[in-house]
């Protein structure tokens, strides 16, 4: 689920719709939220990066994560959306109004 973090510059060179997750494999929170991110992953049909967190992660840093998990939406490697510690499936729906707002 969680993988090393790519390089700032490559994530800001993706294209079309990106969901990074940014946790680690042992937080509860995260393994909570997972089910409903994948279900958002696959409801959206976009990519999921999952970005092993933790202090000092220029990655997480750059976007500014304090907890986890943090959901970020990019469009275009820019960030569109964001959801802090999802708790619900109602947490998850500003990202697909968001993503919903553009296939218009």
């Amino acid at each position: 689920m969680y993988t090393e973090e790519p390089h700032v510059d490559d994530v800001a060179r993706l294209e079309g719709w990106t969901l990074l997750d940014f946790g680690t494999p042992w937080c509860g929170h995260c393994q909570q939220a997972a089910p409903m991110t994948a279900e958002f992953v696959a409801r959206c049909g976009i990519r999921h990066i999952g970005v092993e967190d933790g202090r000092g992660r220029p990655l997480g840093r750059a976007f500014r994560v304090k907890l986890w998990p943090t959901l970020v939406l990019l469009k275009d490697g820019e960030e569109q959306a964001r959801v802090v510690r999802p708790q619900a499936h109602a947490d998850l729906e500003t990202l697909v109004r968001t993503v919903a707002a553009t296939a218009r």
